[in-house]
């Protein structure tokens, strides 16, 4: 059971042949010029530092997209002054809302004075006339009295 095992037979190294792949080169491609109506484009030739001379067709360089313009002040300042705006008109409101019930208040106070005043002073009529009281009872007038140890003599 615990026997040694056997590696196997050795291959011979020499005949064996390794292929490794070769990356291609890229093949460059030759850039498109526009082609302008009304005539063939101009001809450029650039002369390079080692000499040699190339000759294209000018392209225009492409322009980068324009960036969107950040704001000058941040949205979260503009969120926290319109909240601070809202917060005052809101203040005023509550502080006419105010003012509308004191006054409410006060011209109701002066309501019910008055109609105490105006009332107090028709039972005041009422309690002193000098009219006679109308129905079946009788009127005492008392013009000159004694009293004499808390009794009444008439």
């Amino acid at each position: 059971m615990n026997e040694p095992t056997r590696s196997p037979a050795p291959y011979d190294a020499a005949g064996v042949e390794v292929h490794h792949p070769v990356p291609l080169a890229p093949v460059p491609t030759a850039p498109v010029a526009p082609v302008q109506q009304g005539g063939i484009p101009s001809v450029a030739s650039v002369v390079l530092p080692d000499g040699r001379v190339v000759t294209g067709y000018a392209v225009t360089p492409a322009q980068p997209e324009p960036v969107a313009a950040k704001p000058a002040v941040s949205r979260a300042a503009v969120n926290i002054a319109l909240g601070g705006i809202g917060f005052l008109a809101v203040c005023g409101g509550l502080f006419l809302l105010t003012a509308f019930i004191t006054a409410l208040t006060a011209l109701v106070t002066q309501l019910v004075v008055l109609a105490a005043v105006l009332f107090g002073g028709w039972v005041a009529a009422q309690v002193f006339s000098t009219r006679a009281h109308r129905g079946g009872g009788t009127t005492v007038n008392i013009r000159k009295a004694t009293f004499k140890r808390n009794h009444f003599h008439g």
